[in-house]
């Protein structure tokens, strides 16, 4: 296998993995099995309710042929004088759970109309034997026995009564004599019909409602713990995204998490995280005031012994090189130190920066522009001339302090590495959501083995050569100043901006550094 196929393969397996870990997936793969598992048991519980139903309509419509060729023997010799009687007749047969009803349509009689209830057990109100006949030609039912009289059919027709309550319409069989064609309806309004989905939409039966209710409040209450969760996760986020940089909200969201969280479980967690806060703003603070306080402290023996010195190469006679040279070693040496409590001091101001960077609103073109017109006596003095475009409205969130650092580096390596007659070029624009600082030279460049390394902690290049200016040359000789630790702030504190900054050499020749900044809404 190919290493770019490896490569696809691993990144397709850590998507995947990454879209298992995700409570948003878990909570849409909820979501689609609570939508999926009641359509799946709502088609096999139908599918099983179907098979009852057949069951009990098989069982009515035997009943019903039962009672019918019972009743044949009755109603053989009726005429229209003894109809009256047949209810009870009719009575004989039914019982608690049946409920029976003759219909006839007399042999002059044609058509499904001319069929007419005389007989009922138990007996029914006019207006609901009425109210049956209705539905029963509305149905067609009538119409389907024909002039033939014939064909036993079950119904599952359900029937309210005008007194209340309902019943089913089970069955209904033909029987035919002389008089003409009667009609058995064979009816049950116990709780095994009533309650069952015969003569209705399965999803209209009690047990399906009921269930559904309870499946719906499970499944809402399930989504809304997690989605209770979720929210209350991304509260934290947007707290964090503040805190680092450096939004106030106040009022009644205030920044802290504990003040955000809705989730009681979620309290310890919240109180964890304010805790964190406050340490590291605490560490921040402590960070930046131990070095201010150490800088003063060495600071001022460094300019005792610097005061000490010149006295005593006054005193000392010029013909006396060896004790000169000792001087001019400690003057260096002092340099030097002097030197080395700056770079202390500026690596501890980086990692509090890093800890807790401080950020505000800051316009960067005015920054910019401000700082570009500021060189213009070095760029005299090193007979280099700069070349600049800012595009002006450019604001940022960051640290006015920290950005002049970051442009003062930038701008000050490509001025110490340009030749002479050269030029410097500060652009600022806007990319999209970016606004984009490049500064480039005419200098030597870098390795490219080393575009990377350049911004690594106490990693410097700085080698006498083209556009290397003699008195830094000779700084570099004599034990360079220079520590390595320039770009390693820039780009430390570009990323706590939430930035990036990016090295390369230029196609014509020379170096160019882009920064690139998010624009603040």
């Amino acid at each position: 296998m190919r290493a770019s196929d490896r490569s696809r393969g691993h990144a397709t397996a850590d998507r995947l993995r990454w879209l298992w870990r995700s409570l948003a997936s878990r909570l849409v793969l909820l979501t689609l099995v609570f939508l999926a598992v009641p359509v799946l048991l709502y088609d096999q519980f139908q599918r099983a309710d179907e098979a009852t139903q057949l069951l009990l309509l098989h069982s009515a419509q035997r009943q019903g042929e039962l009672i019918a060729r019972a009743m044949e023997t009755e109603l053989a010799g009726v005429d229209r004088a003894a109809l009256p009687t047949l209810s009870g007749t009719l009575a004989r047969f039914a019982d608690e759970r049946t409920r029976l009803k003759l219909l006839v349509r007399p042999r002059a009689g044609s058509g499904a109309e001319a069929f007419y209830y005389v007989a009922a057990a138990p007996n029914l109100p006019t207006a609901d034997l009425d109210a049956e006949r209705r539905l029963l030609l509305g149905q067609g039912v009538l119409d389907r026995l024909g002039t033939s009289c014939a064909g036993n059919s079950t119904l599952a027709m359900r029937v309210p009564h005008a007194s209340g309550g309902e019943e089913v319409l089970s069955s209904i069989t033909p029987i035919k004599t002389t008089f003409g064609c009667w009609a058995l309806v064979t009816s049950h309004a116990t709780e095994g019909y009533v309650a069952s989905s015969l003569g209705r939409p399965y999803w209209r039966t009690p047990a399906v409602q009921a269930a559904a209710a309870v499946y719906l409040a499970m499944a809402v209450l399930v989504l809304a713990v997690l989605a209770g969760v979720w929210r209350n996760l991304h509260r934290f986020g947007d707290l964090a995204r503040n805190i680092v940089n450096g939004e106030e909200t106040g009022g009644d969201k205030p920044n802290s998490f504990a003040a955000r969280n809705t989730v009681p479980e979620l309290s310890a967690v919240a109180e964890d995280f304010d805790r964190l806060v406050d340490t590291l703003r605490d560490s921040a603070r402590s960070l930046r005031r131990a070095a201010e306080d150490n800088a003063h402290a060495f600071k001022t023996p460094i300019a005792v012994i610097r005061q000490s010195v010149e006295p005593l190469r006054r005193a000392l006679p010029a013909e006396h090189p060896r004790s000169q040279r000792a001087l001019a070693m400690i003057e260096k040496s002092v340099d030097k130190l002097d030197g080395l409590v700056s770079f202390a001091r500026r690596m501890d101001e980086a990692a509090a920066d890093l800890l807790a960077p401080t950020r505000r609103r800051v316009d960067l073109s005015g920054l910019v522009e401000r700082m570009a017109s500021g060189y213009t006596g070095l760029l005299a003095e090193r007979q280099l001339h700069m070349r600049s475009r800012i595009d002006s409205g450019l604001t940022v969130r960051a640290s006015e302090e920290t950005l002049e650092t970051i442009v003062e580096n930038l701008v000050e390596n490509a001025i110490s590495f340009s030749p002479a007659d050269g030029a410097v070029s500060v652009r600022l624009t806007r990319s999209g959501p970016w606004a984009e600082l490049v500064v480039e030279d005419e200098g030597p460049g870098v390795d490219p083995a080393n575009l990377e390394r350049i911004f690594e902690r106490y990693f410097s290049q700085r080698e006498p050569g083209r556009g290397m200016p003699e008195d830094e040359a000779a700084a570099q000789q004599a034990g360079s100043t220079h520590f390595g630790i320039g770009l390693w702030i820039v780009r430390r504190n570009i990323e706590a901006f939430g930035g990036r900054v990016r090295a390369e050499n230029r196609p014509t020749g020379g170096f160019r550094m882009t920064v690139a900044l998010p624009v603040a809404a």
